[in-house]
């Protein structure tokens, strides 16, 4: 997915006519991506949350209060303007991305904690979301909390919902549409992206440069902070490594549809790169947990032999 978002990023900074009309469908491409993720949803990833609330506690806690702070920090310190700054604010304070769930499995992590998380944070966002990107954001540019919180329940909460509703209802039958559902997915959000960019075409080379390193200093610092506190908490390396990816990977996608509807559509700038990167990052990470858990597992072969 990753491969084909960069290339819808450079047809959208190269040739933004192509994708320019993406930006009045962005709300209804992001519901569907949401109702896709609710449909992967049932009862027993409620129970889950219910099995580990310390945990998962610690892990919505961790993705609200460390990529906020980072994202404003990171705000400060390079003393972005204010269409810049509410992108990379709207960022740190949307919920955990839909391909963390992924990523958490193929990193060897808790996938059950995974799910849990990324539902939580993503059923707290209309109130959270909104709330948070006031408290950092306001002043430097006005934030409209109440009109972005019912636009989150519209985009997010509902289609969430409606989805699990249809796994409920529809039981195994939903089992012959599973398979089509992550491929309709990857072409709203590759979409989503080339639109974002088309969009702020414009700006994108003069601040491009910038906003990748940002983008990266945010998503390492959450990753590293993420880790550091699971552990601070006494989890294990599968739980730990699970929240780290939880807090680092953002739903980006979220948050350049809130900069396109409410802001200036360069505010999207820092979603669509943060959804590249993100992708990438994540698989290094995974790559790393899983080749580090086969070498231990080499060793204590060898050490029973």
């Amino acid at each position: 997915m990753a491969l084909f978002v960069v290339l819808a990023g450079l047809v959208g900074a190269w040739h933004p006519e192509v994708l320019a009309w993406v930006g009045g469908y962005v709300s209804w491409m992001l519901g569907i991506v949401m109702f896709g993720m609710g449909m992967t949803l049932s009862v027993d990833d409620f129970r889950n949350v219910l099995r580990q609330p310390r945990d998962v506690a610690i892990g919505v806690a961790a993705q609200f209060l460390i990529m906020p702070l980072v994202a404003f920090g990171l705000v400060q310190a390079f003393g972005l303007p204010p269409e810049l700054a509410i992108g990379v604010i709207l960022v740190g304070t949307c919920p955990g991305g839909t391909a963390s769930n992924v990523i958490s499995y193929l990193a060897r992590g808790d996938v059950a904690l995974s799910v849990s998380m990324t539902m939580t944070t993503t059923l707290l966002a209309p109130i959270v979301t909104p709330a948070l990107t006031y408290f950092y954001a306001d002043a430097r540019i006005e934030v409209s909390a109440a009109a972005m919180m019912l636009s989150i329940a519209k985009m997010v909460l509902a289609p969430v919902l409606l989805g699990l509703a249809a796994h409920h209802l529809l039981g195994k039958r939903i089992q012959r549409i599973e398979p089509v559902l992550p491929v309709i997915s990857v072409v709203c959000i590759v979409l989503l992206v080339g639109g974002v960019v088309a969009l702020s075409a414009s700006k994108l080379f003069a601040v491009g440069p910038m906003m990748a390193v940002i983008v990266v200093l945010h998503n390492v610092i959450g990753l590293a902070l993420g880790y550091g506190l699971a552990k601070l908490c006494r989890m294990d390396s599968r739980r730990a490594r699970t929240v780290s990816i939880e807090v680092g990977m953002q739903n980006s996608g979220l948050a350049a549809a809130l900069a396109v509807l409410y802001f200036d559509p360069a505010a999207a700038i820092p979603g669509a790169i943060f959804s590249v990167w993100h992708n990438v990052s994540g698989s290094v990470v995974a790559n790393f947990f899983a080749r580090r858990d086969e070498k231990q597992e080499a060793k204590e072969v060898t050490f029973n032999e």
